[in-house]
């Protein structure tokens, strides 16, 4: 056991940790939430969020309140807003491990491992957000539940209740609400009436209660407009219409669930396939003739495929679709592919060559991915067939592997690739992958061009560029958009395609060319108002 959580530990630390700080915050959420972070602290303020002073009532407190002890230990950086998702992570991680290892003895260690090294994971357990906090609570206390059906242990169901709320808290009623599908859902298809009364226990509601609510009352009764704001916009507004303009297709999460899963996907697909097959055999605790405890334990399977199917049908009515959405459903795909695979010693030929290409593909992916954001679709010949050659590589060696060792070397061979390519990008594509995403580097160009603070404003910029900046040089940044025009001279940062727009727009002040930012295309005005012109003497 000592080993397996050394191995466990050390896989988390590389997974989760290391060079979290690579590249800078990237898109507009991550430097927003640190930002709503760090005024937080400022304030010493644990109510209500807010985001250059005003009300931010988008998103329950948990992740700020993570960030704001991170920062209050290490100081405010993009290290520190990220260390809360890695933290959730690592977290969820053990409960699978001491969840199996009581439950599925033998896949403990495989369940753990794959769960941390698959592709959703590992990207939104290095983000500075919310999703990550959702799924760590949604999974452990899911997979508590079940502990407490198969044992009767009120101390799991107790700890059920806690997750829930901490899910709450993290991310709204979502947490609740899917839980509760899940555990009806499950109810119905084992045909056990009493299951859902006794989950309704209410020493664990009480619990729900105490924990969750009191941010709730709070902060409604500082803010009058919250519950407008938070559970009629953000949340039924989010997901009945499309007001946020994430519209995608119905059957988008599930190549988006395929693709999170990777490198694993195979044997998650084998793990479903496996479980819908031995449906009518895997028989009701009532009906299967062992003692109850056994029997419900055989149920496992069905219970993380009804787990998985709930979310992605949930998520796929919902009007607003986002790939971080669907997360909660990566850890009963990983734990079910975990157990397929514990009770084999060959994974069988349509398996062996699926995970060989995943794997392979994956690699080549990473390996492509930081000439994609520098070249775009200009990839140098060189590097293209660079990749598409060691991608092969892994692939014959995965393949050759995996077909003469089968279970037993699956671990070894499927995780090394991970490392590799996940290496790769934060050491030789992190400047890559800062110098287009990010605007820490922006941030830095335009202080060494300031030789004292400055204003500056941004003129049809991304969201991406306008909070990024924000949290670089914790300041608001105006937009000209907005009307939020500088009375004073300023810097304006324009993408190249609208320089000349900005001459216009400032009119009849001048806007001298002060630089660029090729990666992201973005131009540097410094905004003046004209010396006067000098008075003619008679």
């Amino acid at each position: 056991m000592v080993i397996e959580l050394v191995t466990v530990a050390g896989f988390c630390a590389f997974l989760f940790y290391f060079g979290l700080s690579a590249f800078g915050l990237v898109g507009a959420d991550e430097p927003r939430y640190a930002q709503i972070a760090r005024e937080m602290l400022e304030r010493r303020d644990l109510v209500t969020p807010t985001l250059y002073g005003e009300p931010w009532l988008e998103k329950p407190p948990l992740y700020y309140w993570r960030a704001m002890e991170e920062y209050w230990f290490l100081g405010v950086s993009d290290w520190a807003a990220r260390l809360p998702s890695a933290t959730a992570a690592t977290f969820m991680i053990a409960v699978i491990y001491f969840f199996l290892r009581r439950f599925r003895p033998g896949a403990q260690l495989n369940g753990a491992l794959m769960t941390a090294a698959s592709a959703g994971v590992i990207g939104l357990a290095r983000g500075a957000g919310t999703d990550m906090m959702l799924a760590a609570a949604f999974a452990a206390g899911m997979l508590l539940w079940f502990a407490w059906y198969v044992s009767n242990r009120k101390l799991w169901l107790l700890l059920f209740y806690f997750f829930m709320a901490m899910g709450m808290l993290a991310k709204g009623p979502v947490a609740p609400l899917l839980a509760g599908l899940v555990i009806v859902t499950f109810t119905l298809v084992e045909r056990d009436a009493r299951l859902l009364a006794r989950t309704l226990w209410l020493p664990g509601i009480l619990l729900f209660l105490a924990v969750s609510l009191p941010w709730y009352v709070a902060v409604q009764l500082r803010n009058p407009q919250f519950v407008r704001e938070f559970l009629l916009q953000h949340n039924l507004g989010r997901f009945a219409t499309n007001m946020y303009h994430h519209r995608q297709p119905f059957w988008y999460f599930v190549p988006v669930l395929l693709l999170g899963a990777m490198p694993w996907t195979a044997l998650v697909i084998a793990g479903w396939a496996e479980t819908i097959k031995d449906w009518r055999f895997l028989a009701r605790p009532s009906e299967s003739g062992l003692g109850e405890p056994d029997a419900r334990e055989m149920v496992l399977p069905r219970f993380l495929l009804i787990w998985t199917l709930v979310i992605l049908v949930f998520f796929s009515i919902s009007a607003s679709k986002l790939p971080g959405y669907v997360l909660p459903a990566i850890p009963p795909c990983t734990i079910l592919a975990a157990c397929w695979v514990s009770k084999r010693e060959g994974l069988g030929w349509p398996v062996v060559i699926s995970q060989a290409a995943f794997s392979g593909v994956l690699l080549a992916l990473a390996l492509l991915y930081p000439n994609f954001l520098v070249h775009g679709r200009r990839v140098p010949t060189e590097a293209r067939w660079l990749a598409i050659g060691i991608g092969l590589v892994v692939f014959m060696a995965t393949f050759s592997v995996l077909a003469r060792k089968g279970a037993a070397a699956l671990r070894l061979v499927v995780l090394t690739p991970v490392i590799v390519g996940l290496a790769f990008l934060l050491r030789t594509g992190a400047p890559a992958i800062d110098n287009a995403l990010s605007a820490r580097p922006v941030a830095r160009a335009i202080t060494q061009m300031e030789a004292r603070p400055i204003d500056v404003a941004v003129f049809k910029a991304s969201r991406e560029v306008e909070y990024g900046l924000a949290f670089y040089r914790n300041h608001p940044i105006a937009r000209y958009e907005r009307g939020e025009i500088p009375a004073g001279d300023h810097l304006v940062v324009v993408p190249g395609a609208y320089a000349d727009d900005l001459a216009e727009r400032v009119q009849p002040k001048r806007a001298s060319h002060l630089g660029s930012f090729t990666p992201q295309r973005l131009e540097f005005f410094w905004v003046s108002t004209p010396p006067p012109m000098p008075m003619e003497h008679h």
